[in-house]
């Protein structure tokens, strides 16, 4: 189901790091295709299809074959760890990435370019004057702070001070907190202002960074969709002696003295001493947390406000529609190979709150008027209830409604752990990587 799209690639990401550290992999899909294509959908018809729509495209959607719808709307920070872990397992070597063209914030009904040079900074409508200045000595304090050096400090103590303190400390006001914790640390909801500031600080510190390295926005995005990723790390997988089946139907998951020593499938048995999967498998080993709302849009225009940008993230904080998470839009076009000519892309997702998901995700959909067609899918997000250490069953966790990867970066390297017993180290990574392709060509 699309569900599991984005589980899916966590596996292929999983398998390939597997394989890379000298474990044997072998990875079974109930699917006829690799997990990639589950989370990007080619032609435009299979799409009409998939969502139950029985007219196919009008004409002025122009060729089936030029679409490649993502069912994840997300994008990859340039400095941020999946980016990492693609150059550091060579998967780089089959994709080509652009710039998303600029990252945007709501507030008071408008929406507003997230400045991404200090001019733009200087020049933005979202403060005024005095706050800007506020504004430029917190990121100047943000910029500086080294959790290994007490003299960055300035009386803040990184793991005791709370970030809604280190606000307070620099006098900053509501709109320009909601702009901070949103749409540069990236948080959904205002859960971490009670945290202590060390990761706040380090989430505005890889936005920053990651945007320093291309200037437009942090964000980066594959030509032809997310299914690239993936299939580049199957064929990382293959490389080490990793093993791909596509079209297996798994009929059980087979368990000695708690703990997991097969696979079932057609018969016969596939042996294993641990197993990665995603929470469809294990119905008995995850419960229900909640529901993410996403909506594809299709677009004839650019949104409007945005300097008609062919690539962009909208951030609707939570503050400003009353709501406990955050609603964000994702939107991309025809210049990354995704969509016909002139034609855009723009999925609005956000965390379920209420009993009417869809006038949840108003707000964020009158922002895309007029939209040509839209496509609503509601999922259900689990939660492990264990978390492998008995039954050496591992198994992702769901989706989430956040537009960038960190998140399941974090969860790659926390299953890495509790399978390995070690930290996903990516330089130790890298080296495997020489003794197999030799030093760095590029």
């Amino acid at each position: 189901s699309d569900s599991d799209s984005e589980i899916i690639f966590r596996e292929c990401i999983l398998s390939g790091i597997m394989s890379v550290n000298g474990k044997k992999v072998l990875h079974m899909d109930r699917n006829p295709y690799y997990g990639g294509e589950s989370s990007s959908i080619t032609p435009l018809e299979e799409l009409y299809k998939r969502f139950g729509i029985s007219d196919s495209p009008p004409e002025s959607m122009g060729r089936g074959r030029d679409w490649n719808v993502d069912l994840i709307p997300k994008f990859l920070m340039a400095n941020g760890q999946l980016v990492k872990m693609l150059l550091y397992t060579e998967v780089t070597r089959y994709l080509d990435f652009k710039v998303v063209e600029g990252s945007f914030v709501y507030k008071g009904g408008k929406i507003y370019k997230v400045p991404s040079t200090e001019t733009e900074a200087l020049a933005s409508n979202l403060m005024g004057m005095f706050e800007k200045r506020r504004f430029r000595k917190f990121l100047v304090f943000v910029a500086n702070f080294d959790e290994n050096d007490p003299k960055t400090f300035e009386g803040v103590d990184p793991k005791l001070t709370t970030m809604g303190d280190v606000y307070k400390k620099f006098d900053l006001g509501q709109d320009v907190v909601d702009f901070t914790g949103h749409a540069l640390a990236l948080y959904r909801t205002d859960d971490y202002l009670e945290q202590p500031c060390l990761e706040t600080i380090n989430r505005i510190k890889l936005y920053s960074e990651s945007l320093a390295r291309y200037g437009k926005s942090p964000y980066l995005y594959p030509l032809y969709g997310l299914g690239e990723l993936p299939q580049g790390f199957a064929r990382l997988s293959a490389i080490y002696g990793g093993t791909y089946m596509l079209n297996k139907p798994v009929d059980e998951i087979v368990m000695e003295g708690g703990h997991v020593v097969g696979v079932k499938s057609e018969g016969e048995v596939a042996r294993c001493k641990q197993l990665i999967c995603d929470p469809s498998y294990i119905p008995d080993r995850v419960h229900k947390v909640g529901q993410v709302i996403r909506v594809i849009c299709v677009l004839s225009h650019p949104i409007k406000n945005t300097n008609d940008a062919n690539s962009c993230q909208i951030i609707i904080p939570q503050n400003q529609v009353n709501r406990k998470s955050d609603i964000y839009v994702c939107m991309i076009s025809y210049a990354h190979n995704v969509a016909a000519q002139g034609k855009y892309i723009a999925i609005a997702s956000t965390t379920v709150e209420t009993s009417d998901p869809e006038a949840e995700i108003e707000p964020a959909l009158e922002l895309l008027e007029p939209i040509d067609q839209k496509f609503v899918a509601i999922s259900d997000m689990y939660e492990l209830t264990d978390d492998g250490t008995e039954s050496q069953i591992f198994a992702s966790r769901s989706y989430d409604a956040t537009t960038h990867f960190e998140t399941t970066c974090n969860d790659i390297k926390d299953i890495y752990k509790r399978m390995t017993g070690s930290d996903f180290d990516f330089e130790n990574m890298k080296r495997k990587q020489n003794d197999v392709f030799g030093e760095d060509e590029q």
